[in-house]
């Protein structure tokens, strides 16, 4: 995660050098078993009549046969309770390479103190004027204003690993546990912040667009014919024709799919930055975070609304630079089992800075929210 850590994981060192000493007994246990069968064949060997170095060798190749030939566990018994894969399944995540938009964006980290951030808010631009003749000239006071902006807390809560899970599996829990948090933390951002970029209704230079294709019996599907109108809003609204970003939701890339075969041809999601094209100006990003709008009006709900029938996730556009995130610090919080003498458990959770949001409201985003089907 971005972001400055505050407190040094002890426990996750503690837990490798427990891992690592794991190992080295393995180790050690493997070579005082090649010795063990190295002395019996040498000495078997001696007492026959054969060399001792070949009968050293010719124990191991015994004892290594008979392990792989013998019934299961009838050589391990007592010796091998548990075989640990390391393999770890874990639940799905928004792949990384999904995020490629937000890393579009450009990061204030260094400005933030306190995990608060200030701006200035510029005014509007003076006017030009083209061989003038009259004097004296007009005063056009350009209004700049202070904007703090608090970053959003993000808080996971908090997993127990007991001392018992710590000694029986074969591989780094608490590093394991760590990662979750971190891939958890990434993905709400990510929602936070695309939801925070999204316009919350249509506006004067703010558009909200809506679908215009065929039924699916919900909702009127996407085609390129919105995608020209939302180029049509850009071009008017003066927004620069450079870093143009358009995040479809999965419904529109699908609806494209589906009815449009030149989308169709280029639809080849980077696997490094998630973009899929470059198309009507637009730089293509597909993701399954979207904010959802209520098809019939067209308005955002607020963020942790719980969607309902009539309300569909939305593609969102943005141009780049007007738009700003900033991680604060990183904390990470751990109680020790030591300090839990009925569970034996320690228990770990993060909690994280950040925010992303447009620099200016207006002139610089859009969304294309899907319309409700006809009855």
């Amino acid at each position: 995660m971005p972001g400055t850590k505050r407190v040094t994981n002890k426990q996750t060192t503690t837990m490798k050098s427990k891992y690592m000493k794991r190992v080295l007994g393995v180790v050690c246990m493997m070579l005082t078993a090649v010795t063990f069968n190295a002395m019996a064949g040498a000495t078997v060997a001696y007492a026959a009549g054969f060399a001792p170095v070949a009968g050293a060798v010719g124990g191991n190749v015994v004892a290594l046969v008979a392990g792989q030939l013998s019934p299961a566990g009838v050589m391990r018994a007592g010796v091998l309770k548990e075989i640990w894969t390391g393999e770890m399944i874990k639940a799905f995540r928004t792949a990384p390479e999904s995020l490629g938009w937000l890393q579009r964006i450009r990061a204030y980290n260094q400005y933030v103190e306190n995990d608060v951030i200030h701006f200035t808010e510029i005014g509007g631009d003076p006017k030009v004027l083209v061989n003038n003749t009259t004097y004296p000239l007009n005063i056009t006071a350009l209004t700049d204003a202070d904007k703090p902006i608090s970053l959003d807390k993000f808080d996971t809560e908090a997993t127990p690993v007991t001392d018992d899970e710590l000694h029986a599996v074969s591989y780094d829990k608490m590093a394991s546990v760590q990662e979750r948090h971190r891939e958890a933390l990434r993905e709400k951002i990510a929602q936070k912040a695309i939801h925070g970029i999204a316009p919350d209704e249509n506006a004067t230079e703010i558009p909200v667009i809506k679908t215009t294709g065929a039924s699916d019996g919900t909702r009127l599907k996407m085609t390129f014919g919105d995608l020209l109108t939302l180029k049509r809003k850009f071009d008017g609204m003066g927004v620069p024709a450079k870093d143009r970003v358009l995040v479809l939701c999965s419904d529109h890339v699908n609806d494209l799919l589906e009815t449009e075969q030149k989308f169709k041809e280029h639809y080849n999601i980077n696997q490094s930055d998630g973009k899929i094209c470059r198309m009507y100006g637009f730089d293509i990003y597909e993701y399954d975070g979207t904010p959802y709008y209520t098809m019939s009006s067209g308005k955002k709900l607020a963020w942790g609304a719980v969607p309902a029938a009539t309300d569909a996730r939305a593609s969102v556009a943005f141009y780049a630079g007007r738009m700003m995130k900033a991680y604060g610090s990183t904390q990470f919080y751990h109680s020790e089992a030591s300090n839990d003498p009925l569970y034996h458990r320690n228990l770990v959770n993060f909690r994280q800075w950040g925010i992303c949001l447009p620099l200016t409201s207006t002139k610089c985003r859009a969304a294309i929210v899907s319309a409700k089907a006809a009855a």
